[in-house]
């Protein structure tokens, strides 16, 4: 037997005590995190609101914007507008930036195409006679609704929705959002200090690499323009928009939101078709939309054959390739440019004309309008296949705003034949077909309906993209000593350097700026080099042991090549970016703005890397 003091058990007080204890914290919590979430919406919809049309120019040319059809792509036009500081107040703003953003739910994709503000036009002002000048006169000649109306003109399609960025506005939402991160091509300086204002180009001062840029710094680079031309001021206008991309999926969070909406209040007005007025769910469904983007879905489209230097001009055919191209982006290009560049069998998934067969059907109520496509189809070479006898060659309904083009998935590569015939119906829309539709099509691959935005003739065929066969890759041994300078640094960044053993034929080491070492983020390092082409394009290879930087997230390919692993980051058809790995550094070969470099030239430079010093 063993004689032993019991412990007194916990006294119901003291359980009670914690107990209420965990109740406050629990309540506390649920408190708090009901009123940050209350405050988080309340903040967004009053945001939302600040950015609503509000100006007298926004709301006069919100009158001209055509209804944004739900479901279907959207069509949005950006103005980025200033009024100089030495400028009288009577003194007309001036839009240095026409864009348009085509988002389009069916193929997820964004699209961009600029209009250089020095592309000579046809202005159109409501209430004006039309007379020729260069597109960003529209804005001063009367304001927003002009150059909207312009660029509808242009293009001969509905505007959906209207964007005005106010630029002295510009750093306060660069600064908000914490900068955005920039790959700047090479050095940027002109000093305009003891100048007159009226001189005509900003101070700007800026270091080659890819870097954190901030609201004065980013201003500058977008609107640069003194030593080369609008063209590169409109590549780096769509560089920056993919840069807030790419910010925009690394570092996105709920929170983040209010933050995103705050900063552009006061500095951006949203106009939007149709009488309606910028709702909260409309905002947060296009961020989203750009947030779940696939890799290569943002895709930047150039305009071609301008020629001039203040005064550009280009034919209308070239306008109306880069609409087309901007209309119906081609996701594949991408896939098949670099087939072709590594010289690897080039798969085609998209059967040829004579091997589609097609049934069309009225679905705007227009008389004849099934015939006509029908007609224009067949002398495309396309198979076309009649109705079943017993059908009238309607549609179930004449409610088709958007010619619809449905693929049959019993029949092989049908959603390619889609996806190829949508783009002579443009605007218009790809889907597998439905129940009421799928007997009309009596058999065949494709069921073509066309709507109301059918004019009776269809587009021509889509330019071609991408490259038919592989070229040689326009490299040279490298004749200039840049492992020295490279060896000298590398102490100092405290990762292995590379150096181009062979480069673009034509180039050379950058006069102003050929190397540059810097403290890239945080603890992390990067160098970059910079070679000019004789045609006065930059390229640059940047070395960095920061592995997660925000534009590395957008590969499209990886390849292994001589026992290396390559990342292969494509805009479109053209190859703009490839990125060697080795553990945490990373060894990036950089296109130019324009893309001027080969895709096999571009491979060709990556595969040359070779480190400055021998491993020990």
């Amino acid at each position: 037997m063993r004689r032993y003091l019991a412990a007194e058990p916990p006294s119901r007080s003291g359980v009670r005590l914690v107990g209420r204890i965990l109740l406050w914290i629990a309540t506390a919590i649920a408190v708090l995190a009901v009123a940050l979430v209350a405050g988080i919406y309340l903040f967004f919809h009053e945001s939302v609101a600040a950015v609503r049309a509000h100006s007298a120019d926004a709301k006069a040319a919100q009158k001209f914007l055509a209804p944004p059809p739900p479901g279907h792509a959207a069509i949005a036009l950006v103005i980025g507008y200033d009024h100089r500081a030495n400028e009288a107040a009577t003194q007309p703003s001036r839009s240095d930036t026409v864009m348009l953003l085509r988002a389009d739910p069916s193929t997820k994709t964004v699209s961009m195409l600029s209009f250089p503000r020095d592309m000579i036009v046809n202005v159109h002002c409501p209430g004006q006679s039309t007379f020729v000048g260069k597109i960003n006169s529209a804005y001063s000649a009367c304001g927003s609704k002009g150059t909207l109306q312009t660029v509808r003109d242009l293009i001969g399609l509905p505007i959906n929705y209207l964007i005005t960025v106010n630029f002295r506005g510009f750093k306060q939402i660069v600064n908000r959002l914490g900068g955005v991160w920039i790959d700047v091509d090479r050095r940027y300086f002109n000093n305009n200090a003891g100048l007159s204002p009226s001189f005509g180009y900003a101070t700007i001062n800026l270091q080659p690499g890819y870097q954190l840029l901030t609201g004065g710094s980013a201003l500058d680079y977008v609107r640069y323009r003194h030593t080369d031309s609008d063209l590169f001021r409109v590549a780096r206008q769509q560089q920056f928009v993919k840069a807030m991309k790419y910010q925009l999926a690394h570092d996105f969070s709920i929170t983040s939101i209010p933050s995103i909406i705050g900063a552009l209040t006061k500095n951006v007005e949203v106009g939007v078709g149709g009488g309606g007025e910028l709702s909260g769910r409309t905002v947060l469904s296009y961020v989203l939309f750009a947030y779940h983007l696939p890799s290569g879905h943002f895709i930047q489209t150039q305009l071609q054959g301008l020629t001039g230097y203040s005064d550009l001009r280009t034919d209308s055919s070239n306008i109306q390739a880069a609409v087309q191209q901007w209309e119906s982006p081609d996701v594949s290009a991408g896939k098949v440019a670099n087939a072709v560049a590594l010289g690897n069998k080039v798969h085609t998934t998209t059967p040829k004309p004579a091997e589609t067969t097609i049934t069309v059907l009225n679905g705007n109520g227009v008389v004849g309008s099934a015939g006509n496509a029908a007609y224009a189809l067949s002398q495309r070479g396309y198979h076309m296949v009649s109705p079943p006898p017993n059908a009238t060659g309607n549609a179930p309904s004449f409610k088709y705003f958007h010619s619809t083009v449905y693929w049959n998935p019993h029949v092989k590569r049908s959603q390619a034949a889609a996806q190829s015939v949508a783009k002579l119906f443009a605007p218009s829309d790809v889907k597998r077909v439905t129940a009421p539709v799928a007997p009309l099509g009596n058999g065949a691959m494709l069921v073509v309906v066309v709507g109301q935005t059918f004019t009776g003739s269809i587009l021509p065929a889509p330019p071609v993209q991408v490259p038919q066969k592989r070229e040689p890759a326009q490299v040279t041994s490298n004749p200039y000593d840049t492992a020295g300078p490279l060896r000298a640094v590398e102490k100092r960044v405290g990762f292995r350097l590379m150096a181009p053993t062979v480069i673009e034929s034509s180039s050379a080491p950058d006069r102003l700026k050929p190397l540059y070492a810097y403290r890239i983020q945080d603890k992390n390092r990067a160098v970059r080099l910079v070679f000019r082409t004789a045609g006065g394009a930059y390229w640059g290879i940047e070395e960095t042991n920061w592995p997660d930087a925000p534009v590395l997230s957008d590969r499209s390919f990886r390849h292994n090549l001589g026992g290396r692993e390559f990342e292969f980051h494509y805009n479109g058809p053209k190859l703009h970016m490839v990125v060697l790995r080795q553990g945490d550094v990373s060894y990036w070969v950089v296109n130019s703005l324009l893309d001027n470099i080969s895709n096999e030239t571009m491979i060709a430079i990556a595969k040359g890397l070779r480190p400055v010093t021998a491993k020990k």
